[in-house]
């Protein structure tokens, strides 16, 4: 018998905790500091409700009505034998897209282990320990990519309740309180109001500029992991009675509190640091290292606060460990739910075989990492991801139809015929998502 989450409320833990990951604490406030602040919020708030809610209810519809793996979800959603086949193939796509994701993430998720151990060592006097910590190496890179491994695998071995819920629901409540924290102290260090306003004073004659919009609809739609199959899969796991566009709404405001928060702390933060001596911005007033702001500024900043910034330090690399493992469970258990329903295998056993192979190729990404490190995030996010995100809507919106979408949502929404939700929402994810997505893919390749 399929598992299924015990409540509504693990659901939510575990599908927004798949969604809160390195893009919202980390992508999404240098994306802001780099296009303007409260422009740039402006318009990434605008563009979650036209386009990322809209695209979620559909992957969450899909799966809860699959009941199966991504592939086998999406093939339901065919009437005849070559859309069985069609529908399939952008299933098996979309399975790439969380594999090749997990074997640079967990890379990066080495790194913010290795600062949260490097945290720990300061605290403790091991300076040596700390240099080697936090100095960018291939011995330190390959053993905090397979810690980060063995964390995930510990977690989606034990199924959906025991693991992927059990750990979601604890560690999602937990990522909150850490950044309400670290947002208070900041805002009790000077430089942080100027921060504070730059963030959340929008410059309305920037909100229209066409590069900020289309960062901002790229953030929207890689936030919520829109074609990463991670959403489709909870989906799967998630009982008829359930209501799916509120529990959609639910997640998708989870989501973009988390990456507001985190905008709220590593704004002023940045400020902190400037009025510290660190230097942020490049005298055309573009953003330094934006690539590596978690690991240099925000380090930085840590060392000018004395003995309070070692504690910060260890606080903030926690917080970012615990969104870095919410999303890798969500990536890692993709590929073993197919294995395990195609193949009637051990889940612990494909856990580990699978989670062996994708360390394997991380592995081999770190050891190659000036020429696959990158090729491989531009494949996987910015080339496979978004074609698959316009294929589920594509085919949830059109080859399945209009009655079979309505008879499943209805399911736990009975007033659904009634709603202003229903008169607007097939139409808008038909037409408007679809050209929407097409303007992220363009503006990628």
């Amino acid at each position: 018998m399929r598992e299924h989450f015990g409540s509504r409320f693990g659901f939510i833990m575990a599908a927004a905790g798949a969604a809160v990951g390195l893009g919202n604490i980390w992508g999404f406030p240098t994306q802001a500091a780099s296009n303007g602040g409260g422009a740039f919020l402006l318009a990434y708030l605008g563009l979650v409700i036209l386009l990322g809610f809209p695209m979620l209810v559909m992957e969450v519809a899909i799966g809860r009505y699959g009941q199966a793996n991504p592939v086998d979800s999406v093939r339901k959603l065919g009437q005849k034998g070559w859309q069985k086949q069609l529908a399939a193939s952008v299933g098996y796509l979309g399975m790439l897209v969380p594999s090749l994701v997990l074997t640079f993430y967990a890379i990066v998720a080495g790194w913010l282990l290795a600062f949260l151990a490097a945290a720990v060592t300061n605290l403790l006097g091991w300076h040596t320990a700390s240099q080697w910590l936090q100095a960018f190496g291939l011995g330190r890179n390959i053993v905090g990519t397979l810690v980060f491994y063995v964390l995930t695998i510990l977690v989606v071995q034990a199924g959906v309740r025991q693991g992927i819920e059990r750990w979601s629901a604890r560690l999602m409540p937990a990522l909150f309180v850490l950044f309400l924290l670290l947002f208070f102290y900041i805002l009790t260090q000077e430089g942080a109001m100027i921060g504070l306003k730059h963030y959340l004073v929008p410059d309305f004659s920037k909100v229209l500029e066409p590069k900020l919009l289309v960062s901002a609809m790229g953030q929207a739609f890689f936030s919520l992991t829109i074609g990463g199959c991670s959403m489709l899969m909870y989906g799967s796991y998630l009982n008829k009675q359930e209501n799916i566009p509120r529990t959609a709404l639910q997640i998708t405001l989870l989501d973009t509190g988390v990456a507001f928060l985190a905008g709220l702390v590593i704004l002023p933060a940045m400020y902190v640091a400037m009025n510290n001596g660190v230097t942020i911005f490049a005298e055309d007033g573009s953003l330094l290292d934006s690539d590596t702001l978690v690991f240099t500024v925000l380090p930085a900043l840590f060392d000018t606060m004395g003995p309070a910034g070692l504690v910060m330090a260890l606080v903030f690399f926690i917080l970012m460990s615990i969104a870095a493992l919410t999303s890798s469970i969500s990536m890692l258990e993709v590929p073993v739910s197919y294995t395990t329903e195609r193949f009637k295998a051990s889940r612990p056993l494909m856990t580990w075989l699978l989670g062996g192979a994708l360390a394997l190729l991380s592995v081999v990404i770190c050891i190659n990492f000036s020429t696959l490190f990158g090729m491989v995030i531009r494949l996987s996010t910015q080339q496979i991801q978004p074609l698959v995100g316009l294929g589920f809507v594509l085919l949830g919106g059109w080859m399945w139809g209009r009655a079979k979408l309505f008879s499943e949502l209805v399911q736990g929404n009975a007033d659904l015929a009634n709603s202003l939700f229903w008169r607007i929402w097939p139409w808008h994810v038909r037409l408007i998502c679809p050209l929407l997505v097409i303007l992220v893919i363009m503006s990628n390749w």
